[in-house]
């Protein structure tokens, strides 16, 4: 623990979110303090013991290249690695790995003992000491006292989380662990804008109880593909999941109890995620499916539970025994865990500035489920932002903000901070504009640097990426100048070749062969890069463009009522806000692209025209008001 003087930056809550930010802040060189309940769940995995997947597995190897621990601890402790979408192009491809529950918190805990500058502290927070409009550290429920000179909140699900299990509840923040109650009010108190959330975790059964031939094996890859840029070695698979389905039965058994359910009762008043519903909720919104398919996906390599992904539920127990009785391979299997929702409080991400630190504190930061997400993915990057944004700030340093176009942790922040959240936010590779340029074959060359300039990468990690950047530009070269002649007798360059839909790069190499050796990622990179540089070209004059419009100036003196095409919601908006540049305008919440460009359009009328005086404005039609 620190002396008298105390911290630089306490974090509250050892989530993903929580482990992310202490060690990038404390890697900053500031004297770092994680507290959380139990030292035992430090980067307990609540639900899905696994990381990465569609847009998620992005956001890893983001967390990665800018040096946090995320993918290098999936790679450790994982069990089952696969590349999804492998067979379509680079820009949808995105990681997965099954990881061992255990080993992943034990390997968690274990990295950040190490970590110079960090104290890990066991205690319950129950309020944010403010003094003179800025955070000034945290007092436990027992009258501890943590000075610091910046607080990052990572409470997960404990805000008054309330547990539900068939009509019976108890307050919880994860099962059988207590929830964070007096945290939770002085947030309100703080004037902060609450939301009620819900999200739930399946069963788990026992894996001798499993009759494993009723299901199809769903086995890894032959060559994993590792998430960290820092793995060595190649990558084991030890274990494979497996795909069952539901049935009419099921449906039956579901529709029977939905009275006993305090979704469909009543009882539950938080919003669930739309992207992972419960199975009863899939049952009633989805009445023409004959069959919901589920995977069994065992939690460790020491363990006999078998997680379910895709039966989601808070039925009551008796129900969920009795789901497993009409699914055959699962009627005579064990539940040791039941499923249960979860209730909780998180703050409406509008109220963060794009470093995460909130507008009516300074000095306070959150991340992760209190901003309205769904995932360890999401959670662990808004820990890296706020710890390094966090650290920043002490320093007196100008903050880090990644654009959109950047990397898809930035569109996942813009997203939150610009559009708010009404139910548990998920990142998708569709969120993404230029999603082309977002790949996973090039996380290392858009942040790495950033990274490194943070003093988050070291001089090793750093030196690798150096010569593989080398070894591309050699191969692109050779790939350049290197002509051939085609079966049909013309004559094309190696590049000019590669870019046929049809070609992979192996087989442009079968006709000259390329004087050295290229990684299986190195080899990606180079094959997305040629096929798509028409697009990855007209993409970069699209985002030079639309900076070029964001930096517009608004004068300060506007009247956004003069804009033509503008509805009155829009003008309200823009007075309340008072936004100086179209990027701003641009972010304020239910601003549509349309209203941004008839303003746009009525600054390049002003400008050209010289005006001393706004025009006044003509009919616009039936959306004036």
């Amino acid at each position: 623990m620190a002396g008298r003087k105390g911290f630089d930056i306490v974090v509250v809550g050892a989530g993903h979110a929580g482990c992310e930010a202490a060690a990038a802040a404390s890697a900053m060189g500031l004297r770092t303090c994680l507290v959380t309940i139990h030292l035992e769940t430090i980067a307990q995995m609540s639900c899905n013991p696994a990381i990465g997947g569609l847009a998620k597995g992005h956001l890893v190897r983001e967390i990665d290249a800018l040096g946090g621990l995320m993918g290098l601890l999936a790679d450790e402790t994982g069990i089952q690695f696969r590349l999804l979408n492998r067979s379509r192009g680079g820009a949808v491809q995105a990681p997965r790995a099954q990881c061992d529950k255990a080993a992943y918190r034990l390997a968690m805990k274990h990295r950040l003992e190490r970590i110079a500058n960090l104290s890990i502290f066991q205690g319950i927070v129950a309020q944010v000491v403010v003094k003179k409009g800025a955070a000034a550290g945290v007092r436990t429920i027992d009258g501890t006292f943590l000075p610091a000179k910046a607080v990052i909140i990572t409470p997960g699900t404990f805000l008054n989380g309330l547990i539900h299990i068939g009509l019976h509840s108890y307050p919880a923040g994860r099962a059988n662990e207590p929830p964070s109650v007096e945290l939770a009010e002085q947030l309100k108190k703080l004037g902060l804008r609450i939301l009620r959330l819900k999200t739930g975790t399946p069963m788990r059964l026992d894996r001798d109880t499993i009759d494993w031939t009723a299901f199809t094996p769903q086995p890894g890859d032959d060559e994993p593909v590792p998430f960290s840029y820092r793995t060595r070695g190649p990558l084991k698979n030890k274990v494979d999941c497996h795909l069952g389905h539901t049935n009419a039965a099921t449906h039956a058994v579901i529709r029977r109890n939905l009275a006993k359910s305090p979704l469909y009762g009543g009882k539950i008043k938080g919003i669930g995620p739309r992207y992972c519903p419960s199975i009863e909720d899939k049952v009633v919104k989805f009445p023409e499916r004959a069959r919901h398919q589920f995977f069994l996906e065992p939690e460790g390599i020491e363990t006999t539970e078998v997680y379910v992904n895709g039966l989601s539920s808070s039925l009551p127990y008796e129900v969920q025994r009795e789901i497993l009785d009409t699914i055959p391979g699962l009627d005579q299997a064990k539940i040791v865990r039941p499923a249960y929702g979860i209730e909780y409080d998180a703050v409406s991400p509008t109220e963060l500035f794009p470093t995460l630190e909130t507008r009516k504190i300074r000095r306070l930061y959150l991340a992760g489920q209190i901003n309205g997400t769904s995932g360890y993915e999401e959670a662990a990057a808004q820990g890296l932002m706020a710890g390094i944004n966090a650290a920043l700030a002490v320093k007196k340093k100008q903050p880090f903000v990644l654009r959109r176009d950047e990397a898809y942790i930035g569109v996942l922040i813009d997203d939150l901070v610009s559009s708010g959240v009404e139910e548990p936010y998920r990142l998708f590779t569709s969120r993404a504009e230029y999603r082309l340029m977002l790949r996973i074959d090039n996380t290392d060359r858009r942040l790495m640097g950033y990274g490194r300039e943070l003093g988050l990468v070291p001089d090793a990690v750093w030196g690798e990426y150096l010569a593989k950047q080398e070894r591309i530009a050699k191969a692109a070269a050779f790939l350049k100048k290197t002509r051939v002649k085609t079966e049909a007798g013309d004559s094309l360059s190696l590049c000019e070749f590669l870019k046929k839909p049809e070609i992979r790069l192996e087989d442009v190499l079968k006709w000259s062969e390329f004087p050295g050796a290229l990684s299986d990622e190195e080899s990606r990179f180079l094959e997305s890069e040629t096929k798509y540089e028409g697009y990855i070209r007209k993409q970069e004059r699209e985002i030079a463009k639309a900076a070029r419009a964001d930096s517009m100036k608004i004068p300060g003196g506007i009247d956004f009522g003069r804009v033509p095409g503008l509805t009155r919601e829009a003008v309200e908006k823009l007075e309340k806000k008072r936004p100086t540049t179209l990027g701003e305008a641009r972010k304020i919440s239910g601003m549509t692209p349309a209203a941004v460009q008839n303003v746009g359009l009525y600054l390049e009328i002003l400008r050209k025209k010289g005006a001393q005086r706004p025009p006044v404005p003509r009919g616009t039609g039936p959306d004036d008001e």
